[in-house]
C-alpha cells in the first residue's frame, strides 16, 4: 500500500510538473508564433480532425438513429412524436455529441500521441532534442494541443449534424413527420448557446486528451511493453476525466442556469 501510494505522490507530481511545462510552452508560442511548428501542427489537424471524420459521423448517425426510435416508442403513445427532433438535438448538442466525439478522439488520436512520444522516448529521440537545445514539450506536445483545440470542437459540430440526420430519418419513415417539421422543431428547440455550450466542452475535452496522451508518452521508460501500458493508460485515463470534467460542466450549467 505504502508503495503504491508512493508511486500515485510521484505520478501526480510528475504530472503537474509537465502542466506548467506544457503552459509556459504554450504562452511562449502566443508571445513567439513564429515558433509553432506550422507544417506539423496541420498534418495532426488532418490525423485527429479529417481522418477522423468518417468514424465520428457514423457513431454519430447511428446514436441520432438509435435515441429517435427508442424516444419514439413512448412519445407515440402520447401523440407527440415532434419531440422526437427536440429530444435527439438538446441531447446531443449538449451532452452526447461532445463526449462521443471525445471519447473517439481520445481512442484514436490520443493513444497515437502517447505511442509516438512514448516510441520516441525508449529510442533516445526526445533526449537528442534535448541536447540539440529543442525544448521537447514545446517541440513536440504544442502542436498536437494546438491541432487538438481547433480540431475536436469542429468534429463536435459535425456529430451533432450527423445526429441531427439520423433522428431526421427516423422521423420520416417512422414517426409521418415530414422533414419541414422536423427540421423546423430542432430549430425552435435548439439555441446558440446550447451548441457552443458543446463546442466549449469539446475544446476543453480536446486540452486535456492531449495532455494525458503526451503525460503518458514522456513517462515512457524501458522498451516497447512500456509504450503499450502508456497507449492503453493513455485512453483509460482520458475517458475518466472526459467523464469528470463533464460531471464538473454539469454542475456549472445547473447553477448558472
Amino acid at each position: 500500500i505504502g508503495d503504491a501510494a508512493l508511486d500515485q505522490l510521484s505520478d501526480l507530481r510528475y504530472a503537474v510538473f509537465f502542466l506548467g511545462s506544457v503552459c509556459l510552452s504554450l504562452a511562449h508560442v502566443c508571445l513567439h508564433p513564429g515558433s509553432l511548428r506550422r507544417e506539423e501542427t496541420i498534418s495532426t489537424m488532418q490525423r485527429t480532425g479529417v481522418d477522423g471524420l468518417p468514424i465520428v459521423a457514423l457513431i454519430s448517425f447511428l446514436m441520432g438513429l438509435i435515441m429517435a426510435f427508442m424516444s419514439s416508442v413512448q412519445l407515440e403513445q402520447f401523440g407527440a412524436n415532434i419531440y422526437v427532433a427536440s429530444l435527439v438535438s438538446l441531447a446531443m448538442t449538449r451532452e452526447l455529441g461532445p463526449i462521443m466525439t471525445a471519447i473517439i478522439v481520445a481512442g484514436r488520436s490520443g493513444s497515437a500521441f502517447a505511442a509516438e512520444i512514448g516510441t520516441m522516448k525508449i529510442s533516445e529521440e526526445v533526449d537528442a532534442l534535448f541536447t540539440m537545445g529543442f525544448d521537447p514539450v514545446r517541440f513536440l506536445v504544442v502542436p498536437k494541443l494546438v491541432a487538438a483545440l481547433v480540431m475536436v470542437p469542429i468534429l463536435t459540430l459535425f456529430s451533432d449534424l450527423f445526429a441531427i440526420l439520423g433522428g431526421l430519418i427516423v422521423g420520416i419513415s417512422m414517426l409521418d413527420l415530414t422533414a419541414g417539421a422536423y427540421v423546423a422543431q430542432t430549430l425552435k428547440t435548439l439555441t446558440l448557446f446550447d451548441v457552443f455550450w458543446g463546442v466549449l466542452k469539446s475544446g476543453v475535452f480536446g486540452i486535456f486528451i492531449t495532455w494525458v496522451g503526451c503525460l503518458r508518452g514522456f513517462q515512457v521508460q524501458g522498451g516497447a511493453a512500456s509504450v503499450g501500458q502508456a497507449t492503453t493508460s493513455a485512453v483509460v485515463s482520458s475517458i475518466f476525466l472526459i467523464i469528470v470534467i463533464d460531471s464538473v460542466f454539469s454542475v456549472i450549467l445547473r447553477y448558472w442556469g
